[in-house]
């Protein structure tokens, strides 16, 4: 029996008329949502408008002259996040699951093309397609989400269908050779950052399948062997080598490798307890830290907010990590559950990789921090794993 919410009270599929074409639909979908998910999604990212805000205001050489700039751009990225995440939950992430080829090709396609003099380097990193009029995307983000979905769409094809109680293994086989493919495109990039993170994304999906533990173990294997032949190879730029032997020896060059890193400490530990203020920080307000509006913006909080400030975004990243999880838990369907979980893996790894290196616990990678960094390519990207995770508990049955 079909709902009037748009979706059928079993939760199979969208229904005709779309999810918004109803008052009371609207008014069903809205009780369904996962609120304190939402909220603290939406905490980040205005949290993070403040340290974007203080973190540029004073660099005339990015903002032209107008100390707005960046906090503008990143609230519009953030709209534009949002708008993203109410068109996946109108879709829904089962509609999705049949456009997954469409979507899967699309996304390779793109991070081809940055192979091609389309692509630019930004940051060190050659992962942009530069379209015109100052904008630019990274298609790695996107292939996150990507290989979450055909990853998932091949693991519980069989088991959904009530065929199997777990993959087989030519079912995991093809699931891998899913992501394998654009991974191998994004290395050769090289943006190790971005692989690291599908790594652990595949890792999180098998795990959450049910795949034998012989694959769960040749993955890890794989992985480490992978990372021996690409440093043995010289496939990495010579920035990213130095940066390893920064995190191996942090006094090796304070000066130079280094640099980031160390300053990114003097920054946090300066700020204390409560911190120095928000646009008091002279770490910030002097511009000792490179990259403070994108990978280092962590910083920023450190600094100007302090030790309440910074625990704040991880008690936040924290509520969001737990209500994936329970949504991952409480899905009937073996699909939703390892959509989830992709998402889980991915949110997790990112956020302890961008908080780490800032530490000095963890290489720099030029990961941003999820909803809190700028940029429009990775805060799209992550509005779009939140419709998600909200489409998976609008659709679970009523009863669970």
């Amino acid at each position: 029996m079909a709902g009037t919410n748009g979706f059928s009270v079993s939760g199979y599929g969208p229904q005709r008329g779309g999810l918004w074409s109803q008052l009371s639909a609207r008014d069903s979908v809205v009780r369904r949502l996962d609120w304190p998910l939402l909220l603290c999604a939406f905490l980040l990212s205005g949290i993070g408008a403040l340290l974007v805000w203080s973190a540029t205001r004073g660099r005339t050489e990015l903002t032209g002259g107008d100390p707005y700039d960046f906090l503008f751009r990143h609230i519009l990225n953030t709209g534009i996040g949002i708008a993203l995440m109410i068109a996946t939950i109108w879709l829904g992430h089962r509609t999705l699951r049949g456009a997954v080829p469409v979507l899967y090709g699309i996304s390779v396609l793109l991070i081809v093309l940055v192979l091609t003099p389309l692509g630019a380097t930004i940051n060190g990193a050659h992962a942009w397609i530069v379209i015109g009029g100052g904008f630019s995307i990274q298609p790695s983000e996107f292939v996150k989400i990507t290989i979450i979905l055909g990853m998932a769409m091949l693991l519980a094809s069989r088991v959904d269908a009530g065929d199997l109680a777990h993959p087989d293994h030519r079912t995991v086989a093809k699931s891998l050779g899913i992501a394998v493919l654009p991974m191998a495109i994004v290395m050769l990039m090289p943006d190790l950052g971005s692989v690291m993170v599908m790594v652990v994304i595949m890792l999180g999906v098998l795990l959450a399948s049910g795949a034998p533990n012989r694959w769960i173990l040749g993955l890890i294997g794989s992985g480490v062997a992978g990372a021996v032949l690409v440093t043995a190879l010289g496939l990495l730029d010579e920035y990213q080598i130095n940066r390893f032997a920064a995190f191996a020896n942090p006094e090796l060059d304070p000066a130079g490798v280094g640099y980031n890193t160390n300053q990114a400490r003097i920054a946090i530990g300066s700020g204390g307890l409560l911190g120095t203020g928000l646009f008091k920080g002279s770490q910030t307000t002097g511009q000792f830290v490179p990259e403070q509006q994108t990978d280092f913006v962590f910083t920023v909080a450190g600094e100007e907010l302090g030790f309440v400030g910074a625990g704040l975004i991880l008690v936040l990243l924290g509520v969001v990590l737990w209500r994936a999880c329970r949504i991952a838990r409480e899905t009937t369907e073996l699909y939703g559950t390892i959509v989830a979980a992709g998402i889980i893996a991915w949110f997790a790894f990112q956020s302890f990789e961008n908080i780490g290196m800032t530490l000095g616990i963890m290489p720099v990678a030029g990961l941003p921090l999820p909803f809190v960094s700028y940029g429009g390519s990775s805060m799209f990207a992550v509005w779009v794993a939140i419709g998600l995770l909200q489409s998976i508990r609008v659709q679970r049955p009523m009863s669970a």
